[in-house]
């Protein structure tokens, strides 16, 4: 076969998918810190379904207008920088083929190397050993090989495309020395090879199905209750050994209640049953993920009373000159940046990664001529600047604030009496001053920088560097505090106690920093789950 028609792209998008989502927990594993934060899999997985779902619900038996759709499909769901760098390189493939009916090979070649162009060209500092080096390698030598093969069939190109992607990702601990530490490849590199072997498998006549594990799929509600809103995610969790005896029915219940209604937890041993519906879906689902294994998961969409809601908000609600949009987990957190003049706290962080429609939304909502955003965590800067490039008649700007206290002290110094970009220059020089340590668990065993790292230590993080691994919390929150303290000149200490902290923990840290330190000590209960303890130094 040498022709793509518009059928047969459908039918190579949802093999793909499938692969995807058959295989993301393997790809979540292939995390190079070994925290909770593994999500790439998960990320990836959910971005592609996006796309891909509108890319099939496309009548046109047109390459190019599928190709369109699932663009657009794949910016607006894209989660974390695996997502968004996903969403870039379908972004140049329906560059490549826009206003085609059918493709060639050579047209098929030609839109993965655009692809590939695209995705760098969206990131500021492109780091090789990334998905970046997969496609960009992978879409290189298998078009040279069919500029070379004139007899070549769609198939021929996809199995050198696959050979090379395979070949580029085991070259990635190579250019990356962080992968070769630990012992894994690149996890979004990995996300895009299962994409393109499913692929392969549809061309080869075999296409992937999805397994009941992940049964991501699901139609719209035709007879909805006048109360329902949103999507209806329901889905059986197996939990995994450290959740088993932790009261997950209560906390999915206290969590999940703050992001919709019609709630209903069920625990089984093991086992745990969860309904509800929801304006963010993807939430509830990394909620789930958290404490075990899809057993069997679906989603089906409700109605459309979110947007009409949206609709009337802005209609209602006066335009306003400035608004600021923040990234948080937890009730405390939340509270203290509405204290600091945050209009809308989007719910999200490290292992809850905000979609860019979420962003979209939440610009929409505040009907401001300027918008600041902060998402306060490094994979989520991305989908923040693929909103921002939506928007024409607002001035929206991304902060590119990487954990919760540079968003907070950014948010300290916005005066809504000054003009934006000056704002934006205080600000962004109030986060430059502001060093972050946090106290989270380890999910594994492992070794980083000569440090020996146990599944569930808890690890002291200062910035980048993980400082200490011990099974004591509070030796580990003490000896991450002597670290950021040793040869720093910091007038306030910022301690922000996660939800599993205990106020006699919080009490015990105050007085180790009093008998050592000569600081103002500012403490508050942000209630996030992950970080037992996030600190900020000015």
């Amino acid at each position: 076969m040498k022709i793509l028609t518009g059928k047969e792209f459908k039918e190579l998008l949802a093999s793909g998918n499938n692969l995807l989502s058959n295989s993301y927990k393997e790809i979540d594993a292939l995390n190079v810190f070994p925290v909770p934060d593994g999500d790439t899999g998960t990320n990836m997985s959910l971005t592609f379904a996006a796309g891909v779902k509108d890319a099939l619900a496309v009548k046109a038996d047109h390459v190019g207008e599928i190709a369109k759709s699932l663009s657009r499909g794949l910016l607006m769901g894209a989660r974390g920088n695996s997502g968004v760098i996903l969403s870039q390189i379908f972004r140049g493939f329906y560059q490549s083929v826009e206003g085609k009916a059918t493709i060639s090979v050579l047209d098929f070649g030609a839109a993965f190397l655009r692809g590939s162009e695209v995705a760098y060209k969206a990131v500021m500092r492109p780091v090789e050993g990334t998905i970046l080096t997969v496609i960009r390698e992978s879409s290189y030598y298998a078009h040279n090989f069919v500029l070379n093969h004139e007899e070549a069939t769609l198939l021929d190109y996809m199995e050198v495309l696959v050979f090379e992607a395979t070949e580029s990702l085991k070259r990635t601990p190579d250019l990356l020395p962080v992968l070769k530490e630990v012992g894994v490849v690149d996890s979004g590199g990995a996300g895009l090879l299962a994409i393109l072997q499913g692929f392969q498998s549809a061309l080869q006549g075999v296409p992937v199905e999805a397994t009941e594990a992940r049964e991501v799929e699901g139609k719209a509600a035709e007879n909805l209750e006048s109360e329902e809103f949103g999507s209806c995610p329901e889905f059986i969790l197996k939990l995994n050994e450290y959740s088993q005896d932790n009261q997950v029915e209560e906390k999915l219940k206290r969590k999940l209640s703050q992001i919709g209604e019609s709630l209903v937890v069920v625990q089984d041993e093991d086992i745990v049953k969860v309904h509800v519906h929801t304006l963010t879906p993807g939430e509830a689902l990394n909620l789930g993920q958290r404490y075990g294994e899809f057993v069997k998961l679906k989603i089906e969409n409700m109605s459309y009373q979110h947007e009409e809601i949206i609709a009337n908000q802005k209609e209602e609600k006066p335009r306003q000159k400035y608004a600021i949009i923040t990234v948080a987990t937890g009730d405390g957190l939340t509270e203290m940046f509405k204290e600091l003049r945050a209009d809308v706290v989007i719910s999200g962080g490290q292992t809850m990664n905000p979609a860019t429609e979420d962003f979209v939304e939440a610009i929409k909502s505040v009907n401001a001529d300027h918008v600041i955003i902060l998402p306060n965590n490094s994979n989520i800067v991305l989908a923040a600047q693929q909103a921002q490039s939506i928007f024409e008649d607002v001035d929206v700007r991304v902060i590119p604030t990487k954990s919760i206290p540079q968003g907070l002290s950014a948010c300290i110094m916005f005066n809504p009496e000054e003009e934006m970009d000056e704002n934006i220059a205080e600000m962004t020089d109030a986060t430059n001053r502001v060093v972050t340590g946090q106290v989270t668990y380890a999910i594994k065993d492992t070794t980083f920088d000569g440090l020996e790292i146990h599944a569930e230590d808890y690890m002291g993080i200062k910035e980048k560097e993980i400082v200490t691994s011990t099974p004591d919390k509070m030796l580990s929150t003490k000896t991450l505090i002597d670290s950021m303290m040793d040869g720093g000149d910091y007038e306030i200490m910022t301690l922000i106690a996660g939800e599993e902290t205990t106020v006699e923990e919080l009490e015990e840290v105050e007085e180790y920093i009093a008998s050592k330190y000569d600081i103002e000590v500012e403490s508050h209960f942000g209630g996030q789950a992950v970080y037992s303890w996030i600190i900020g130094l000015e």
